[in-house]
């Protein structure tokens, strides 16, 4: 599993930075996101249905969000 740390990124680029990140992995392959930034929990989920990759889940960590996401075709 590939992961990312987004923490101290505002809006845009946790999304961004998700979106370039996945790009260069196969379909199927796993990204642990970790963010701290508020809109982040708008912003993920949305990317992700648009985009056609897979939001398995978030969690709490402290005062940030790591979530799992699933690569498109």
């Amino acid at each position: 599993m590939e992961e990312l740390d987004a923490t101290g990124l505002l809006c845009p680029l946790p999304v961004l930075k998700t979106r370039k990140r996945l790009l260069a992995l196969a379909p199927g392959t796993r990204l642990r996101v970790t963010t701290d930034d508020p809109v982040a929990v708008i912003d993920l989920p949305h990317f992700c249905a648009e985009a056609g990759h897979r939001l398995i889940g978030s969690e709490s960590e402290g005062s940030a969000t790591v979530w799992l996401i699933e690569r498109g075709a």
